[in-house]
């Protein structure tokens, strides 16, 4: 062996050692052992953001179901007997319930598809349920016979001329002296039956109430203030503006018409040919709807601020594209039935 030759070796030998004794691993090795030790990292990470949202979500069930039965106790403790404190308890139940629909919102983020929309029917529930509570034990004054004592007259000794009638109606009167109370029913709140109107209320007249537009056509409708809810049913060819609404926003029956509204949620049924500018704070479902079309809600007024502060709603948050579609299931594959209206199509102006 010449001398190259025992340079070469050392040369070899002086590599294995690492310069130090030790044993040298080889570079494909070391990047195995990083590669998985990063998976495992990633794994790791992934199990404790699962954790948190499984702890999360076991949270919001077991609160969210606490919060309902509360307000269905308060309403099976309204018996009608004392109309004052019946309201006051059905206050208490409402506000509640508007609560509870703050906490669905905030806890939308973490919250699976499934456990979202049984939120969402169970709060729809209560609601309705709360409505028809309030109407059972708080009825609109109705039209009601009031008996009143006539002052006897004198029996005629002959018989006269009939008696001359006085100007104009009086008072519906039925048999034996009974006059009738004609104070008519509270009007509901709202619009209907109309067609080719302009049609508008203020806030004085729709804040903190329950609004219902029904059975218009042609129509132009503004809403200026801050309703509890706003129900639209049958409407066509209809342009309706809407302030900020404290809890939800119902659609049934709509057609060839354009809504804006800003509202916690959005529900949508038997829609089509309709475009929605829509500040939703949960989330918006369509079902049995097909060629709706979303964009932001862009419709401003003098007092649309201070109606948003009132509503209670978070203007940082607008979920507006974020749509469930109760007929499309297919994990990954947009829904046919609704789009996002494309930037330069976008109402920017509202004048009537």
């Amino acid at each position: 062996m010449d001398a190259q030759d025992v340079n070469q070796g050392n040369n070899n030998n002086n590599d294995d050692d690492g310069g130090g004794g030790g044993i040298r691993i080889p570079e494909r090795l070391l990047r195995r052992e990083q590669a998985r030790q990063e998976d495992a990292e990633r794994r790791r990470k992934a199990k404790e953001k699962q954790s948190v949202t499984e702890e999360n979500s076991e949270f919001f069930i077991v609160a969210f179901n606490r919060d309902r039965e509360a307000v269905e106790e308060l309403m099976a403790a309204c018996s009608g007997s004392d109309r004052d404190a019946d309201a006051q308890t059905l206050d208490r139940a409402a506000a509640q319930t508007q609560e509870l629909q703050k906490f669905l919102n905030d806890s939308v983020m973490f919250l699976a598809q499934y456990e979202l929309r049984q939120a969402q029917a169970s709060l729809q529930r209560l609601q309705t349920s709360l409505a028809e509570k309030r109407d059972e034990v708080l009825p609109k004054k109705k039209f009601a016979f009031r008996s009143r004592t006539r002052a006897k007259e004198p029996v005629p000794d002959a018989v006269g001329p009939p008696p001359v009638p006085g100007p104009g109606p009086g008072p519906a009167t039925a048999p034996d002296g009974v006059k009738a109370d004609v104070t008519p029913h509270a009007e509901q709140c709202g619009f209907s039956d109309m067609a080719a109107a302009v049609l508008t209320k203020t806030s004085e007249e729709i804040d903190k109430q329950d609004v219902l537009l029904s059975h218009l056509t042609d129509c132009r409708v503004r809403l200026y203030g801050s309703p509890c809810t706003v129900h639209i049913k049958h409407v066509r060819g209809c342009e309706i503006l809407c302030g900020p609404v404290t809890g939800s926003v119902f659609v049934d029956h709509c057609s060839d018409s354009t809504l804006a509204v800003a509202c916690q949620q959005l529900r949508t049924h038997h829609a089509t040919a309709t475009r929605v500018y829509l500040h939703v704070t949960s989330r918006a479902i369509v079902e049995d709807c097909s060629g709706v079309g979303f964009a932001p809600f862009t419709w401003s007024y003098p007092t649309l601020d201070r109606d948003f502060e009132a509503s209670g709603l978070d203007r940082a948050r607008n979920n507006w594209d974020q749509v469930d579609d109760f007929n499309w299931l297919a994990a990954g594959t947009p829904s046919p039935n609704w789009a996002v209206i494309a930037e330069e199509d976008r109402r920017t102006t509202w004048d009537l």
